[in-house]
């Protein structure tokens, strides 16, 4: 593996700011809750799931997310809820995870039984015990090693439809006689206010608002509502774009939704992918939005294995376009997006980017530490610069304990 042995790439600190709980499931926990509620799956096998469901490689982004149809279905009560919360962060921090901010579209998981509040309160309450287990442990205990700590990201979606969930069924039928667009930017000004709210009143973790969904077709524009509420309210920011729509997504999520941190912007140097007629230049447009991103040190969020899996055109890592974010000096950090789905966790895909773009060590510690410093951290600003220092220094000893110059 290069300059990096894998054992220190256990041993780091890390983090995990893009993450979505209801793609992260143990496989199987997945087939034990679907036995238990009567969840129909293609297999009830390991292999059976990874066959059909859960592979190594998909058409598009539309067959990798078909998997949630069955996740999300299985999580439809407070225990497996804070199951799967639980069991998350303990995979995470198992293998050096210091911080994790996984996300979830609560609207998904609504029913008769179940309200927004209590969705929330379960994933809370997997992540708080996962925190509080690891947390006693005697090295964290006496400060020779950074603590655990959790932030929950709520998401909105760009688009849904009435198969999606009763929630979003109940809100289509009320208003039959609205555009889609309409009411799916009201759906989320509703999710804005509901996070903003039990953050507030309970106490909860909520640490983040997300934009989640198809980007071609559903603009940013039509949930600027939903993000100036958030924005008003000092609820933290990041949004898909660039995943599977060009440099204008993630223009609009800066411009328009007020962005602290994009998820995936894969496509931000592709000038085909740009569709606006009013765009003359291309090749300055997108120049213009990197020098943005770089300076005001809007975080990307990366998913090299989900892009690997979700983009039929990219046959190798080696042309990803990490490389070119790292040239620019954008400020980016390693991210899963999903540990079932993509069969991936956080040391895989740094290890991916040592082997595949040949990850320098310079560049390894500005990744690891922006996952850190750009992190939503539930801690007041003073406490975060403590912990970022701790980490930091924590960092050093693994460099200097496994020899990475």
């Amino acid at each position: 593996m290069g300059t990096f042995p894998r054992e220190f790439l256990q041993a780091i600190p890390k983090t995990d700011l893009h993450v979505h709980l209801d793609g992260s499931l143990r496989i199987n926990t997945l087939i034990e809750i679907a036995k238990e509620r009567k969840v129909k799956l293609p297999s009830y096998t390991e292999e059976g799931l990874r066959e059909t469901v859960f592979k190594e490689r998909y058409e598009n982004l539309g067959e990798y997310l078909k998997g949630f149809a069955y996740t999300t279905r299985a999580l439809q009560d407070s225990e497996s809820i804070e199951r799967a919360a639980y069991e998350l962060a303990v995979d995470s921090f198992s293998e050096g995870v210091r911080y994790i901010e996984p996300r979830l579209a609560p609207q998904l998981h609504i029913n008769e039984e179940l309200e927004m509040p209590a969705v929330l309160r379960a994933v809370d309450r997997g992540f708080k015990r996962a925190r509080e287990e690891f947390n006693k442990r005697p090295e964290v205990v006496s400060g020779a090693e950074p603590s655990y700590a959790c932030g929950i990201i709520v998401c909105a979606l760009r688009m849904f439809r009435k198969a999606y969930s009763k929630y979003f069924k109940n809100l289509l039928d009320v208003q039959a006689y609205s555009p889609e667009r309409t009411v799916f930017g009201i759906a989320s000004l509703e999710m804005a206010r509901a996070a903003v709210k039990i953050r507030d009143e309970e106490g909860l973790g909520i640490v983040g608002f997300d934009l989640a969904g198809q980007e071609n077709g559903y603009p940013a524009h039509d949930h600027i509502h939903a993000y100036q509420y958030a924005h008003r309210n000092f609820l933290h920011k990041t949004v898909h774009a660039g995943e599977a729509y060009g440099a204008e997504s993630i223009f609009e999520a800066i411009t328009d939704l007020h962005t602290d941190r994009i998820g995936h912007g894969y496509y931000l140097f592709n000038t085909d992918k740009i569709t606006n007629s009013s765009i003359v230049d291309r090749e300055q447009y997108i120049q213009a939005l990197v020098e943005y991103i770089a300076d005001k040190r809007i975080t990307i969020e990366i998913c090299l294995t989900s892009n690997l899996q979700t983009n039929p055109e990219l046959k190798s890592l080696e042309n990803h376009p990490l490389k070119k974010m790292l040239d620019a000096k954008i400020s980016t950090t390693f991210c899963t997006d999903n540990r079932l789905v993509s069969m991936t966790n956080v040391t895989k895909e740094i290890t991916l980017a040592v082997n595949e773009i040949r990850l320098t060590p310079r560049q390894m510690r500005e990744c690891i530490f922006n996952g850190f410093k750009r992190s939503f951290m539930p801690f007041s600003y003073l406490e975060k610069r403590d912990y970022v220092r701790n980490v930091i220094n924590y960092y050093g000893k693994m460099e200097k304990k496994w020899g990475v110059a």
